[in-house]
């Protein structure tokens, strides 16, 4: 039985520069951070033949290619898994459409889980790669790549996305004082929202392959407080990573009128007001997690407690996608 384990993740800045729209013109840059909150996949031989296929459906084919799930088929076919008699389970910490980036955690899981059974040794930039190959190459998702690399490689990691599509990594050079701090005083609460990131970015997708002034104005200035924010968090200004957080979500806005909603703004503004510094909606936005740096934990738990948002609690991850079992 081979289990696999991909981390999810939260965006600390320049999120949205990732898509191929946008960074084939321009460059993209951004930052984010692998969090201990996990997909899970599970692989074992059966003894009949057939796939079994165990997600949020339950699905039996006798071939790859009559498999629904489109990534799990894509996966094996990239991988050239010969087998016929696979159990496939998948399981996650938190649910999918919530802004953490599961998609691509699940695709990252999914192929190292395939890559153990051949026995193959796969870097991570490889493994990001091949997630993103299937997603955006061959599922033609409107997507970014940060979800992919910053899964494969875990951490909190800067990524350029380059024009060729070379993505350069490097880890965030941030002093342990000041990751401790970090880790401490982010606080993730759910809204209650699942959404299709597919769909809240096709807008974005669509305007920056159409050149749209306003929104390659809005990505080039997203883009640079994403370097603006990795060097306050590597001079250990948490305050101003914290301002630069709302002046993120506030730009990030402009972006799509599906990004937030009434209750959202209430919900943020209401944390402004109790204890955060700043914060935003992690992920394409429309739902799932607002995220903030705060000032007064106590004041800012108790007002979003009140106010019905269930908090998720959270440690940075590391090791990126890893085999747990083989």
């Amino acid at each position: 039985m081979i289990i696999t384990r991909s981390p999810l993740r939260i965006s600390l800045g320049g999120g949205g520069t990732d898509l191929p729209s946008y960074y084939r013109e321009h460059s993209g840059f951004l930052i984010a951070a692998a969090i201990d909150k996990y997909v899970y996949i599970n692989v074992h031989r059966r003894f009949v033949e057939g796939f079994l296929l165990k997600y949020s459906h339950l699905e039996e084919a006798a071939t790859v290619d009559e498999i629904k799930h489109p990534i799990i088929r894509e996966a094996l076919k990239l991988v050239d898994i010969q087998e016929r008699n696979l159990e496939i389970t998948s399981m996650a910490d938190i649910p999918a459409g919530t802004g953490l980036g599961s998609s691509g955690s699940f695709t990252t899981a999914l192929l190292k889980a395939f890559h153990a059974l051949k026995k193959n040794l796969v870097h991570p930039s490889e493994l990001a790669e091949q997630a993103c190959c299937i997603e955006l190459e061959k599922l033609g998702e409107p997507i970014g790549k940060q979800d992919q690399y910053i899964a494969a490689y875990g951490g909190i990691t800067c990524f350029q996305f380059l024009p060729d599509g070379r993505v350069v990594a490097a880890p965030l050079k941030i002093s342990e004082e000041t990751l401790f701090n970090l880790e401490d005083n982010l606080l993730l609460f759910f809204t209650g929202y699942s959404r299709s990131a597919s769909a809240i970015l096709k807008e974005q997708d669509d305007k920056s392959k159409q050149a749209d002034a306003a929104m390659t104005e809005n990505l080039h200035f997203i883009k640079d407080l994403g370097k603006q924010s990795q060097k306050a968090l590597e001079s250990g200004d948490l305050g101003e990573f914290a301002r630069l957080m709302d002046v993120h979500w506030q730009r990030k806005k402009e972006r799509s009128r599906g990004m937030s909603n009434p209750d959202i703004n209430d919900w943020y503004n209401s944390a402004m007001a109790n204890g955060a510094l700043g914060g935003k909606l992690i992920g394409a936005g429309g739902g799932g997690f607002l995220m903030f740096y705060a000032g007064d934990k106590v004041k800012l738990r108790h007002v979003m407690r009140e106010m019905g948002l269930a908090e998720v609690r959270f440690r940075f991850d590391f090791e990126g996608t890893r085999i747990l079992n083989q």
